[in-house]
């Protein structure tokens, strides 16, 4: 769900106000466009708004004056301004002011999507340390919940890790609760009063993820008028979580590494380097091992990001928390959507449903639906039909089945070393079904070393991928 709902519009191009009206709309955003600084002014005034897209030069009130406004009266306000070529210094002026960022004009409206998520994450980050330094309301480990034994092995590997400074790689699937664990870790450890800083590097642009996590140099490239401090020096004393590691780019793969050695960073740009004390934690959903063998990936780096792995288990593997977070949810929309008459619970059908579904949108997927499942019903109980149709229509869930040795006949072969071969290679190849091929995950399941499992592979003639398929 998105933290921004509000966002007013002040510039004096007709067409331009239509388009980012369209898009944002489009988008799930509230919006309201305005011509001129006299107008904004009087609309922040009547109205309370979470971001202000506004252009620099404008009629009756420019944009800085309009910007200054709203910071001394709405201090709460995201603002972003809009500059045209030419009114560069200003926008400049603007951010020196108090402005988020700026955008140049003329821009993709991708453009100014990516610059409100940026907002939107770092504003979810100020409220989250807020809370956490405050010390109020509950820890993220205990927004984890579940029962199972493999979550609560979980939430026991995050007690051990969290008082440490070792880099930590979180895996599991999509929706998982990745960032929950890596804020849990953060929240438990004697860096907690400092920045929980995270960045998904799959959703920065690879031109300028380097600029993004080292910061640059005034003059470093086209646009950068001044220089920038990047994520690294943010979380400076904190902690630095970088979700879909995977998806650095070569060039930021070996920045990244010598960050890990040495202890420091130098922005792009620049020819020294600064000291950080910064605990860094990844996540990834892909195979960062198989990347390795393609070339994708180095080697060195995956070695120093796998110190210590986190695998965060699939829905599908603890069903039995299907129904607590199932109701926990349904607690929080009953609230938050704020239903005359709250739901209850589910019909036996719906939670028969909830619970022989694979989830492959793991937890979120499971909130999501819940959050329709509230708007839609229509008495005290959640039905199936008011549950999404995949769930209704897709096949149950089959447990993954465990390996069971095989003994043996009393008048057979009775060398051991043969059997225990024999037991070894059954259970490598049900561990590859049970993780549809991964081998990281494989390995883990096995508790040897990636390595080792590459090896007995070879060793056995293996196929992963084709035992992956039979899983």
């Amino acid at each position: 769900m998105a933290l921004f709902r509000s966002i007013l519009v002040a510039d004096d191009e007709p067409s331009l106000r239509h388009v980012l009206t369209l898009v944002l709309s489009g988008l799930g955003y509230e919006v309201r466009a305005v011509a001129d600084g006299d107008e904004a002014v009087r609309e922040l005034a009547a109205r309370s708004y979470d971001v202000l897209l506004c252009d620099v030069r404008m009629p009756r009130r420019d944009g800085l004056s309009v910007l200054r406004h709203a910071i001394a009266e709405h201090p709460g306000l995201t603002v972003v301004v809009m500059s045209a070529y030419g009114s560069q210094e200003q926008a400049l002026e603007a951010v020196g002011a108090g402005a988020y960022d700026y955008v140049r004009k003329p821009f993709k409206p991708e453009e100014i999507v990516f610059v409100l998520r940026k907002a939107e994450e770092r504003e979810r980050l100020v409220r989250e340390n807020r809370r956490l330094q405050g010390g109020g309301g509950a820890t993220p480990a205990e927004h984890i919940l579940g029962q199972s034994e493999s979550l609560r092995e979980v939430l026991r590997q995050v007690e051990r890790l969290a008082p440490v400074n070792t880099t930590v790689l979180v895996t599991g699937e999509s929706g998982t609760g990745k960032e929950l664990i890596a804020k849990a870790l953060h929240a438990r450890s004697p860096r907690a009063a400092m920045s929980f800083v995270a960045v998904n590097c799959g959703a920065i642009p690879a031109g300028l993820i380097e600029s993004e996590l080292f910061g640059h140099a005034k003059g470093a490239f086209t646009d950068a008028r001044t220089a920038r401090r990047g994520l690294f020096s943010e979380a400076d004393g904190g902690t630095l979580f970088l979700d879909e590691v995977g998806e650095l780019p070569p060039a930021a793969q070996v920045k990244l590494l010598r960050v890990l050695q040495e202890g420091e960073v130098r922005p792009v740009g620049e020819n020294r380097a600064e000291k950080v004390d910064v605990r860094v934690i990844a996540a990834t959903l892909r195979d960062l091992g198989r990347l390795v063998e393609r070339g994708e990936f180095r080697e060195d780096l995956y070695y120093r990001l796998n110190v210590v792995n986190v695998r965060v288990p699939p829905l599908r593997e603890r069903p039995g928390d299907i129904p607590l977070l199932a109701r926990a949810f349904l607690t929080r929309f009953n609230r938050e959507l704020n239903r005359e008459s709250p739901v209850l619970g589910f019909s036996p059908e719906a939670e028969a449903l909830l619970t022989s579904y694979a989830w492959p949108g793991n937890v979120r997927e499971l909130e999501n639906a819940m959050e329709r499942a509230v708007l839609l019903a229509e008495g005290e109980l959640i039905l199936p039909r008011n549950l999404p149709e995949r769930l209704w229509s897709a096949p149950p869930r089959v447990p993954a089945p465990t390996p069971t040795p095989t003994r043996p006949p009393p008048e057979g072969n009775l060398s051991l070393k043969q059997a225990m071969r024999e037991l070894e290679e059954t259970y490598i190849r049900a561990a590859l079904r049970r993780t549809r091929g991964n081998r990281t995950r494989a390995a883990e399941v096995l508790e040897i070393s990636h390595r080792a499992l590459l090896y007995k592979i070879k060793e056995y003639g293996i196929d992963p991928d084709a035992e992956g398929e039979r899983g």
